[in-house]
C-alpha cells in the first residue's frame, strides 16, 4: 500500500535518442517524489543537515517495465518501511493514461549523524508509523 503519490509529466529534454525517457532520469523522478513526501511531512533535509544529520541513499534497485515517452503524465508512488538500520522506500511509477507499471524501485537509505551511522531517526520513524496507520 502506497502512502504518497505525486503526479508528474515527462519533459522533452528527458528523452534519449530512442524517444523514451533516459534510464537515469527515473532516479530523478524517484528522488523528487521522496523529497516532496518528506516536505509534506515537515521533514527538511536542509534543517537536518544543519544539525549534522544526513539521510543518504545506500542502495537502489530498479526494475524497468515500460518506457515513458514525451508528454506522458505519470504517478510516482511510495511507501516506507524500517528494516534494521535502513529506511527502505518502495517506489513505483505508473503511466497515468492506463495505469501501466513503468518502473519498480527499492531505495535503501541510512541516517548518518555527525559522520556516524545511526540506528534510527525520530523524524523518519514517524514516517514509518504514518505508513502503518494507513
Amino acid at each position: 500500500m502506497h502512502i504518497y503519490e505525486l503526479e508528474l509529466k515527462v519533459r522533452d529534454y528527458e528523452l534519449d535518442l530512442q524517444g523514451i525517457v533516459n534510464n537515469s532520469v527515473y532516479q530523478n523522478y524517484l528522488e523528487h517524489t521522496r523529497h516532496e513526501f518528506l516536505l509534506e511531512q515537515n521533514v527538511s533535509f536542509e534543517k537536518l543537515h544543519s544539525e549534522g544529520i544526513d539521510a543518504v541513499v545506500a542502495r537502489i534497485e530498479m526494475a524497468f517495465k515500460l518506457s515513458l515517452r514525451s508528454g506522458d503524465s505519470f504517478i510516482s508512488k511510495l511507501h516506507v518501511k524500517k528494516e534494521g538500520v535502513k529506511y527502505v522506500f518502495y517506489q513505483e511509477i505508473r503511466r497515468k493514461s492506463d495505469d501501466k507499471l513503468c518502473i519498480k524501485a527499492k531505495v535503501d537509505t541510512v541516517v548518518v549523524i555527525k559522520g556516524k551511522l545511526a540506528a534510527s531517526l525520530p523524524e523518519f520513524d514517524r514516517l514509518v508509523e504514518f505508513g502503518n496507520q494507513i
